[in-house]
């Protein structure tokens, strides 16, 4: 195949995305606010895990012990979202479907409620705000819930927004502000007097730039010219969702997200404006594997109706499987590579639409010359290639 230089070989760029999911497209959009010229290497923009996500906000509720750190992280990109969903709004004319609607998680059975209880002293003694209801308290607050529903916290810091209409909304913001969009696969790396230079598309094309922001998604650690010292330790985590309908008869259904530990397996509902209900979501390490399966879609059901038992009355209308990009420790990796001019954004797991408004901040910060905020620092990517030194034998 012979290859193309776009604009004759020179940097007509200062940044190259390669991905256009919704990481992808808010490093684009915060990069070009800046002024820089940007472009985004995907075949389909607009794609990725967020077409399957839920868009929860859970930055408290998804606390795990050992993990305070990304805690901070996670409760610094919410705290951006009310200015980042404006800003949005209006640079692409379109709603992104953000609601402040608060999160109440609850307890089926006395193991659940120990559970909750546990997460709600971790809550207390990391100084967040939430409040544990009795089950008649949650019931009140949702009637929809199941009557043996034993308690519950309620959370009104973690909000949601529709990451289907967040990605349009993007996308829109990208265009308006001047991205170029190369429909086209990342191939492999250019990488030029030791520093990243560019990519090389899977059409032939090569396009030269500045630095290279790396933002593929669980494919990210899969692009060819990457130095092995530097490739990012990302691998995909299936999860499978469905959407129901909710008809206007049947609404108000749910006022606000809810969230279950059932039987050790993790459900949450998340009730749009529009009518739908999402629910989610598991968690599968299948490798590249994204088919819907009749167990998952079970899996789901079964713990929903424990927890919402009218939603089987609703028209069930969508069923998919998408992929996260994991990382070793569940955290993403934000900021420079190693390799002068490449730069990683990836890794986001579950967190990936909360962490998108701190996400593009932090990249236009490192491609412009600046540090990432000390909120960030303890997600460089480096700190995987410590790990690799020190598992290295003697």
């Amino acid at each position: 195949m012979s290859t193309r230089t776009h604009s004759g070989g020179h940097a007509a760029l200062d940044v190259l995305v390669i991905g256009g999911g919704v990481i992808g497209l808010v490093t684009a959009w915060y990069a070009a606010r800046r002024g820089l010229r940007c472009a985004v290497a995907d075949p389909g923009p607009g794609g990725g895990a967020a077409e399957v996500a839920a868009g929860m906000l859970a930055a408290v509720t998804e606390l795990h012990h050992g993990e305070e750190a990304l805690l901070d992280l996670n409760l610094a990109s919410a705290a951006r979202y009310p200015d980042f969903v404006a800003a949005l709004e209006d640079a692409a004319g379109t709603g992104v479907g953000y609601r402040a609607c608060g999160t109440l998680a609850v307890a089926l059975d006395a193991d659940d409620r120990a559970l909750l209880r546990e997460l709600h002293a971790l809550q207390e003694r990391c100084g967040l705000r939430t409040q544990w209801l009795t089950g008649r308290e949650c019931r009140r607050l949702e009637p929809m819930l199941a009557p043996g529903v034993r308690g519950g916290l309620r959370v009104d810091g973690d909000h949601q927004v529709d990451p289907r209409r967040l990605v349009a909304a993007l996308l829109t913001a990208c265009e308006r502000a001047g991205v170029v969009f190369h429909r086209a696969l990342a191939r492999q790396l250019t990488v030029a007097h030791g520093r990243a230079a560019g990519a090389v598309l899977a059409d032939g094309t090569a396009v030269a730039a500045g630095a290279v922001v790396l933002a593929a998604g669980c494919r990210s650690g899969e692009l060819a010219g990457v130095p092995a010292e530097v490739v990012p330790p990302v691998h995909p985590v299936k999860g499978q969702i469905l959407r129901l309908r909710v008809p206007p008869a049947h609404a108000p259904f749910l006022a606000r997200t809810v969230r279950a530990v059932v039987r050790g397996s993790q459900v949450y509902l998340v009730p749009r404006e529009d009518g739908e209900l999402v629910i989610g979501a598991t968690t599968e390490e299948r490798g590249w594997d994204t088919t819907v399966t009749a167990g998952g879609v079970y899996q789901l059901l079964r713990d929903a109706h424990e927890l919402v038992p009218g939603l089987t009355e609703l028209p069930l209308t969508e069923c998919r499987a998408g992929l996260r990009p994991g990382s070793p420790d569940n955290a993403p990796l934000l900021g420079p590579s190693g390799l002068d001019g490449l730069y990683l954004a990836t890794g986001h797991y579950r967190n990936g639409v909360l962490l998108a408004p701190l996400t593009g901040e932090v990249l236009a910060e490192c491609v412009t010359g600046g540090g990432p905020p000390a909120v960030a620092a303890p997600f460089r990517p480096g700190r995987f290639a410590v790990r690799r030194a020190e598992e290295v034998p003697a």
